[in-house]
């Protein structure tokens, strides 16, 4: 009966064997880490981009290199506040948003003012500090005087973002959202149309 035995270990030794390898070429080559899916942009983004599926591409990012406020999910249709390189990730503070306050004190408001003049808008970027003026154009009454008069409205106030204009409609101005007070804000709505805006870049 001996004389069976031989046979029969030859394959289980094989089996361990190739379990021993198998042990081996884990320990060479362990699991991969355990990865967060973020959004990241799909290629260079200008600022006032509305997002949309083909702007964005899903990574996987070891949790310790995921950046504080990433978005994960929900991000089409949403606006640009700034410029994206290819392969950033987008995070809250790269959306139009409440997250574009973040470091401004707690009376700071985000404050929407259209622009007369929407070449001078794309000279702007995010961080400029800017004046902001309004121009009346006299009136028949206001004969015999033809000059304009300029207002200051507010002045040396941030820029949040700067959306793209709307080319089909060039009419209409530029959009520009920038940092302000409240009382600053009610100045700025209330020199809204017929006044012309400009502005003066700091």
């Amino acid at each position: 009966m001996t004389r069976g035995l031989p046979p029969l270990r030859r394959p289980l030794a094989a089996l361990f064997a190739a379990a021993a390898v198998g042990l081996a070429l884990l320990a060479l080559h362990p699991a991969a880490p355990p990865t967060i899916p973020i959004l990241t942009a799909a290629h260079d983004l200008p600022a006032g981009t509305t997002l949309t599926p083909s702007d964005l591409r899903r990574v996987g990012l070891p949790p310790a290199s995921v950046p504080s406020g990433v978005l994960r999910s929900n991000a089409t249709g949403r606006v640009l506040a700034g410029p994206m390189r290819q392969g950033e990730p987008l995070t809250d503070a790269r959306i139009v948003g409440a997250a574009l306050l973040r470091g401004y004190g707690p009376d700071t408001v985000a404050t929407p003012v259209r622009m007369s003049d929407a070449d001078a808008v794309r000279l702007l970027h995010p961080g400029d500090h800017i004046d902001v003026l309004t121009t009346t154009s006299p009136t028949p009454l206001d004969a015999p005087q033809p000059e304009s008069h300029t207002r200051l409205v507010v002045s040396s106030v941030p820029v949040l973002a700067v959306p793209s204009p709307n080319e089909n409609r060039p009419q209409e101005g530029a959009l520009v959202i920038l940092a302000t007070d409240r009382t600053q804000s009610a100045a700025l709505a209330g020199a809204g149309a017929p006044l012309t805006l400009t502005i003066t870049a700091r």
